[in-house]
């Protein structure tokens, strides 16, 4: 099976049960050919065999000792851990690889969102200073699939959680950019409680000082966007209600569109 005979496959709803995947659909799937297209696909997948295929394509060896003990020892950990300790190992064997930066984009590029998970995380491993994280992580903020964009989000949690500030100003164009991905991504990283993550603390006591980030939101015309924001605001709610209250409050008066009110009520809808 190739890129090619799989194109048929792509318009597909999804299972709604793991046992309904087609076997073609779980063999393109594992052989890093599609895109999963819900979380029954992305639970079903073979992990070993998808990682193999991945690193043969990017121009790693698919059979390297560094792989297969990666491998063997997956069942020892949390489903969404797995994923981590495979892009840790991809991402070894790439620092011995003489064509690095090669084989980072086409793990960064490649067919499956599974994979370019695994190249959105390389971005905590780099250890590189905020500023560049923010930079290597776009690509994956702004990706067309969901899980990717949120494996993005999450990649550099950390990172902004350290120096909180210096995030609030770095992120200030991007809840400004034309792209609603990039938007929504700058109002998630920064959620003060957020889903399957580090949180906040400077955020659950003080959340006003990302107020330059969320103010620029209070009107935006992306559904996406505005859930991502009243999220944020129910985040905040749960520590400081009243603030919270007050600024829907503010925000309604001062834009009274269907946009803002929709954004205010659910921000609301733990106060209610």
């Amino acid at each position: 099976m190739d890129a090619g005979s799989v194109e048929h496959l792509k318009g597909r709803k999804g299972a709604f049960r793991i046992a309904l995947i087609p076997p073609e659909v779980l063999g393109a799937l594992n052989d890093g050919l599609l895109e999963t297209v819900n979380l029954n696909e992305f639970m079903a997948l073979e992990l070993p065999r998808l990682a193999r295929s991945v690193a043969g394509h990017i121009g790693l060896d698919a059979q390297s000792e560094r792989l297969a003990d990666t491998i063997a020892m997956l069942s020892a950990f949390k489903p969404m851990q797995r994923h981590g300790h495979i892009a840790r190992a991809l991402y070894d064997l790439t620092a011995l690889h003489g064509e690095r930066d090669a084989v980072a984009h086409r793990l960064a590029t490649h067919a499956s969102d599974v994979a370019r998970c695994w190249a959105a995380q390389w971005v905590t491993l780099s250890g590189l200073p905020l500023p560049a994280q923010l930079e290597a992580v776009r690509r994956f903020a702004a990706d067309s699939h969901f899980g990717v964009r949120e494996i993005a989000w999450m990649a550099v949690r950390d990172a902004v959680i350290e120096s909180l500030d210096e995030a609030f100003a770095l992120l200030q164009p991007w809840v400004l950019d034309a792209d609603p991905n990039i938007r929504r991504f700058a109002s998630e990283l920064t959620r003060p409680r957020g889903v399957w993550c580090a949180q906040i603390d400077a955020l659950k006591t003080e959340p006003w000082r990302a107020l330059p980030l969320i103010e620029p939101l209070r009107a935006d015309p992306s559904r996406y966007v505005q859930n991502s924001v009243a999220n944020w605001l129910n985040d905040a709610s749960k520590s400081q209600g009243e603030w919270v209250d007050k600024l829907c409050a503010r925000w309604v008066a001062e834009s009274d569109t269907a946009e803002t009110r929709y954004i205010a009520k659910r921000a609301m809808r733990t106060l209610s």
